[in-house]
């Protein structure tokens, strides 16, 4: 992580943002080293920072999809209640500005990817950086367009030449863009050459793993198709097949936080917030999935707190992980005593402790302290298990994507993610021969497409959810309709009672980028909202 520092020291000066025809000149520093005296590699550890952080802590991601898909639940009442958005769907203070940090860090990735893409383009020697910043700059805008709908890509990244004013493409070509952008890649890297350095994936440079990554994002991008346009999900389902996937837990993309040096894993940052460590607990939805099939993640993941107040807010008392006594707390509930209060939920269990020191929630489960507490732990980008329950599906549907069958791709998924959970911390991992065991116990629902399909897309939710990879539970949910999950209808909602399906644009679009910003909203199905459905999302 220290080579996150060296980034900053050397780059900070080609990213100011004044929008001018001398734009170049104006947005040079003269006392700073010329681009073509250092290693613009550090550009994409950049890149990939600003990825991670995108995707997790206050950025978005736990304060909205970690509820809308109901890995989380919160009473978020008091001191949490900008919780709210994600638990009930009813804004916050600063509702509208978390809405907008995703497109916001996004690009900034995007844009740190496309300085070595135009530092690097004519550089033989650099072909494999060139390639890496290219497979972050389609992993950033995907990103983006899935939670926004339509964006700028075509002429992002051009206030050099002037264009200060991008125009928002539609979806649809964003993802034709997208694929091709990736294939293209895909192809340039070359083993021969120097490897990217700088990498915050554990892959260090690697390039066989960089490609191996690159063609599962393609089959993650591909998969997102399957109801808008099949035919192009299956090209490149069966392109990425074809060039070869993820296929080794070791093999996950993941970042490390480095919290003595200042890059901290945020999710971790969040939960340790003493508000929240209170108030955030797995859901009801979560865990009833778990316990229903004795999921070995369950006692890896979950713990019931220390009885009593104090023993809940304490963030150096570990919990009670046994698997029989985790319980998820359901959605749509606060503690502000009114209808709505826990207390008032189906099944209430009661609370812990007595007198001042009685709390409602104290039996219901949360994250594991020591699995999901640390400020160096990795934060998930995308995993083998993930790959293999896609191609699981795509062998569902009758694709070709090699000859291992889909029972076969769905337990090595099954097992994968469960294998996953370890690399969080030590005390986490779970024996392949015990995920192994488990997955061939619980194998793959073959009677139908459509139970086949429910149980694959299912998993994927669990796992993407567990690993805290909350808008790729959300994003798969909205494409697949799995698991079948009941929306809360909480007084003062912004989506009138259904599960939010997209984020709102940053508030500064309408006055930086207006007629393009109103052509973008227009192709959305009920403008800029939360109920909105983007060009995929059928």
């Amino acid at each position: 992580m220290k080579k996150i520092s060296l980034y900053i020291s050397l780059v900070a000066f080609a990213l100011a943002t004044g929008c001018t025809k001398d734009f170049e000149s104006i947005n040079t520093d003269p006392t700073q080293s010329a681009p073509a005296n250092f290693n613009s590699d550090y550009f994409l550890t950049g890149s990939q920072w600003n990825y991670i952080n995108g995707i997790t802590g206050y950025n978005g991601a736990i304060l909205f999809q970690s509820g809308w898909a109901q890995i989380l639940s919160s009473t978020s009442s008091g001191a949490a209640s900008y919780y709210s958005n994600m638990d009930k769907y009813v804004p916050s203070g600063n509702t509208n500005d978390y809405a907008g940090r995703g497109f916001d860090l996004m690009y900034k990735s995007a844009r740190l990817s496309q300085e070595i893409i135009k530092n690097y383009g004519d550089d033989e020697d650099k072909v494999n950086v060139v390639s890496a910043a290219t497979v972050m700059k389609v992993l950033a805008m995907h990103y983006a367009t899935d939670l926004y709908g339509d964006i700028p890509y075509s002429q992002a990244f051009q206030a050099a030449t002037n264009v200060t004013q991008p125009a928002y493409d539609k979806q649809q070509d964003v993802y034709n863009s997208l694929l091709t952008d990736l294939d293209a890649a895909l192809t340039m890297f070359d083993a021969s050459k120097p490897e990217p350095a700088a990498d915050l994936f554990p892959y260090a440079g690697d390039v066989a793993k960089w490609k191996k990554f690159g063609y599962s994002l393609m089959l993650r991008i591909a998969m997102r198709l399957v109801k808008a346009d099949p035919a192009k999900a299956q090209q490149y389902a069966e392109k990425a097949a074809a060039g070869g996937t993820l296929s080794a837990v070791s093999e996950d993309a993941w970042i490390k936080g480095d919290n003595p040096a200042g890059y901290r894993s945020e999710n971790s940052r969040a939960l340790i917030t003493p508000a929240d460590f209170y108030s955030v607990r797995w859901s009801k939805t979560l865990i009833d999935f778990l316990k229903s099939t004795n999921d070995p993640r369950l006692s890896a993941i979950a713990e019931v707190p220390p009885p009593g107040l104090s023993g809940n807010n304490d963030v150096t008392k570990t919990g009670d992980n046994a698997a029989a006594n985790q319980l998820g707390q359901p959605h749509g509930y606060d503690l502000n005593g009114g209808p709505t209060d826990i207390r008032n939920a189906p099944g209430y269990p009661g609370g812990t402790g007595t007198g001042g020191d009685f709390t409602p929630i104290g039996k219901y489960s949360r994250p594991r302290l020591v699995v999901y507490t640390d400020l160096n732990s990795p934060q998930f980008v995308l995993t083998y298990a993930e790959s293999e329950l896609l191609l699981a599906e795509a062998k569902v549907r009758g694709w070709n994507v090699g000859a291992i069958t889909a029972a076969q791709h769905y337990a090595n998924g099954v097992s994968a993610g469960i294998q996953s959970v370890g690399t969080f911390h030590s005390s986490a991992v779970i024996p392949a021969a015990t995920a192994d065991a488990y997955a061939t116990a619980n194998p793959l629902n073959t009677s139908s497409m459509a139970a086949s399909l429910k149980q694959i897309n299912e998993q994927y939710w669990a796992t993407t959810g567990i690993l805290f990879n909350f808008v790729e539970a959300w994003n798969n949910w909205r494409r697949s309709g799995y698991p079948m999950l009941t929306p809360v209808n909480y007084p003062g909602n912004f989506s009138g009672g259904a599960i939010p399906r997209r984020q709102l644009y940053p508030t500064t679009e309408p006055t930086a980028n207006p007629e393009n910003y109103r052509v973008g909203v227009s192709n959305l199905s009920a403008g800029d909202n939360w109920n909105s459905k983007m060009w995929w999302d059928k």
